[in-house]
């Protein structure tokens, strides 16, 4: 091992990924250089409080409050700390230092990615970021290299594994929203703050980076429309089931052309529906998994665990390797690309289909004033059930209807769910939801 040079790696953060990440580059040192060509030494690990207890026995004299030193000091620096700041402030430094950055911050990438890689790039730096989306699983650099020479029209996913074990107890067990919250929080699955996972912010953070380097455009994480599963209920869950499908949260980015020919880039989350013999619908528990649609590769999907100390700290050491690697071969590093600079279309472009939940009055004519409300939108549907009669409000009979609409623009669906709420013959509109993963 003599011949080896040393690479100085500087890690910010001690947390469940950055403990794992320790413990993988002080236990596997000889292996990890054989694979490198050049010895990974942990110069040191920047914390808040050295005494505060870890996940992994470390040597104590690795810790230090010096964040600022150990970047100076570091070839590579791993930030693993969270949140904006300082890491921006600190990540800046190590780029401009002229030092490599590996980091797994979801939050700071959305909000802050065009500008360090710029940063990068201006010095011949490398910023890598795949533990950012889906922790273990490897779609970002599939993306940027794999599918490099392919035409991507759709990144189709489920990249939050909190909802999706919340979800999947409801559908599977028969779970209220309330009681599977309570089991994925006390297994560890939701945020402290729970509203990140349930609202669809963490998911749309992901959303950004994945339609940002699926498409070679930036697209900001305000531009991400998002809707959470707060509003999802038992009954939805079992009406999505006796239809054949199952309700996901997932985050989609698109390629797509809006009415007037413009072509662009749409990023959303939402929940939907998805076949049950849809690859996703067979993601169960906390997993991740991310569909890829292509020009030439056609469809692809990536699956694993998207969370997790463990296997996000693989994702970190695969970007460490690949990163320590260059540095023994030589060259800058790979900047992303940004070059297509396509419009980011509102949400109103997209072309989908609705399942709409409708009480409606028991009296002749409903049918066909619904049909009616729905042509003067151009809205066709694609299947209605009725059940059986039944009292409503006042004693009013009612009927629930469910109507299953053709694809359409977004904006002509939702004007006729606005259309349906004011009319006559609707006593309530109970349940709107997309339909993804179908042509």
């Amino acid at each position: 091992m003599n011949g080896y040079r040393d690479l100085r790696i500087g890690l910010l953060g001690c947390g469940s990924v950055g403990a794992q990440v320790a413990r993988l580059i002080l236990e596997h040192g000889d292996e990890l250089a054989a694979r490198i060509g050049a010895r990974l030494t942990l110069a040191g690990i920047a914390v808040r409080n050295v005494d505060a207890p870890r996940d992994v026995e470390l040597p104590r004299e690795l810790f230090t409050t010096d964040a600022e030193r150990l970047v100076q000091g570091s070839d590579i620096v791993i930030e693993l700390m969270g949140g904006i700041e300082p890491a921006r402030t600190l990540i800046t430094q190590a780029l401009q230092g002229g030092a490599d950055v590996v980091t797994a911050n979801k939050a700071l990438i959305a909000a802050h990615g065009p500008e360090l890689s710029e940063a990068a790039e201006q010095v011949g730096a490398q910023l890598s970021y795949e533990a950012a989306v889906a922790a273990a699983i490897p779609i970002l650099r599939p993306l940027r290299e794999s599918l490099a020479g392919d035409h991507i029209t759709r990144v189709l996913g489920i990249v939050n594994g909190s909802t999706n074990y919340i979800l999947d107890r409801m559908d599977r067990f028969g779970d209220s929203a309330e009681d599977a919250s309570r089991v994925a929080s006390e297994l560890g699955f939701l945020e402290a703050d729970p509203t990140l996972d349930v609202e669809g912010y963490d998911a749309a953070q992901k959303a950004t980076i994945l339609a940002s380097i699926a498409f070679h455009t930036e697209v900001p994480v305000d531009a991400v429309h998002r809707e959470g599963i707060t509003q999802i209920t038992a009954e939805q869950i079992e009406a999505a089931k006796s239809a054949g499908y199952v309700i996901k949260l997932l985050a989609i980015a698109e390629r797509l052309q809006a009415a007037d020919g413009t072509d662009g880039v749409s990023a959303r989350v939402y929940p939907a529906l998805i076949r049950r013999d849809h690859p996703l619908a067979a993601v169960h528990e906390g997993k991740n998994a991310v569909f890829v649609e292509a020009e030439a590769a056609g469809e692809l999907m990536f699956y694993g665990a998207g969370a997790g100390g463990a296997e996000t700290a693989s994702a970190v050491l695969g970007d460490l390797v690949s990163a320590a690697r260059r540095h023994v071969v030589g060259g800058p590093g790979i900047p992303g690309s940004l070059h297509a600079e396509l419009p980011i279309l509102p949400v109103g472009e997209v072309m989908t289909a609705y399942q709409i939940m409708l009480e409606v009055r028991d009296q002749p004519g409903v049918l066909a004033s619904i049909a009616g409300i729905l042509a003067e939108r151009g809205v066709s549907a694609a299947s209605v059930e009725q059940t059986v009669a039944r009292g409503g409000a006042g004693d009013e009979p009612s009927a629930a209807l469910v109507i299953g609409t053709h694809r359409a623009r977004e904006a002509d669906l939702a004007a006729t769910v606005e259309a349906l709420r004011a009319a006559e013959v609707v006593t309530a509109v109970t349940s709107v939801l997309r339909l993804e993963g179908q042509a």
